[in-house]
């Protein structure tokens, strides 16, 4: 984890501690939850390249020396709310705002788009503090043609701190710690010291198993699957865990269990190994495919599967 620097949280004493809430918020895909993952130095949120991947909230605390900043995922802000989801999604991305002291507004380098406008929109009506984090630079070659980007960029808003990073790279991250630290408030850690995420063990399996079936159906299905944990516990020493993954519609299932179970089986194994690594213990994963017709359309679904 990186250390914040002296600097940012003033003298040494709890009366010159900060503390606060930092939104990271954008459009889909622009990079969020990869910077999420290299500001804590560990994998909190998943990251695929299909847009929309998050759908939660996912907060990562960075614990310093003098100043405890919990960083917000959201989901990518976006146009088209013909489905629930997309929907529920927009409400949580925007929710976040109203709790946060500073708002990181994640773009991408030499990119705008109308769901940045839409973005940047939510930003200037609810009149936080914002920095603007341009995200993905180690792809600008060469490097000056950053330079007229950031000029525009500044037209856009009058941001607090423009900081380029490269969140692939873990390029230039102190300085939008140093930045956002020094603009939170005076306060004490609202976290233990110890603690990295509010997200339970069950929540983490479950978005490895979703980031997982994401990856290998890749375009063969929309956004109609999510992952329950139906059980969790011990037995022999290692962990079990049985989880639904729940379609849309009938025909979905096959496809997700693929020729003879093969492709099931494939993403059970890639969910297992990696949580074997997070974890650091065996554990043993069994995944059933059912469907729920239209939840994805559906609150009551949406309510009942902790996505509302």
């Amino acid at each position: 984890m990186t250390e914040v620097e002296d600097d940012a949280g003033g003298n040494a004493g709890m009366q010159d501690f900060r503390c606060g809430f930092a939104a990271l918020v954008g459009r889909p895909n622009v990079g969020k939850s990869t910077l999420l993952n290299a500001l804590m130095g560990q994998k909190l949120s998943i990251v695929t390249p299909r847009p929309q991947t998050t759908r939660h909230r996912v907060l990562g605390l960075h614990q310093g020396t003098k100043v405890q900043i919990a960083f917000v995922d959201t989901p990518g802000l976006h146009h088209g709310g013909k489905r629930a989801l997309n929907r529920a999604m927009n409400r949580t991305a925007a929710s976040v705002l109203a709790d946060a002291d500073v708002c990181v507004f994640v773009v991408e380098a030499l990119h705008w788009t109308r769901e940045d406008d839409l973005a940047l929109e939510h930003l200037k009506r609810d009149g936080r503090v914002v920095i603007a984090a341009v995200n993905k630079v180690d792809k600008v070659n060469p490097r000056a043609r950053l330079l007229p980007y950031l000029q525009e960029l500044s037209h856009r808003h009058d941001f607090a701190e423009t900081v380029p990073v490269s969140a692939a790279k873990h390029t230039n991250l102190q300085p939008l710690i140093t930045a956002i630290a020094s603009r939170l408030p005076l306060s004490p850690p609202l976290f233990p010291v110890e603690q990295v995420t509010d997200r339970d063990l069950k929540f983490r399996i479950g978005e490895l198993i979703r980031e997982k079936l994401t990856m290998e159906l890749d375009q063969e299905l929309p956004y109609g699957i999510a992952v329950e944990i139906e059980t969790l516990g011990e037995d022999g020493g290692q962990l079990v865990v049985n989880a639904a993954i729940w379609v849309d519609r009938e025909g979905q299932k096959p496809i997700v269990i693929g020729a003879g179970g093969e492709r099931l089986k494939r993403i059970g194994r890639k969910a297992r190994m990696e949580l074997n690594d997070m974890l650091d213990r065996r554990l043993h994963l069994t995944l059933w495919v059912k469907v729920r017709e239209s939840w994805a359309d559906s609150a009551r679904a949406l309510t009942e599967l902790g996505l509302e």
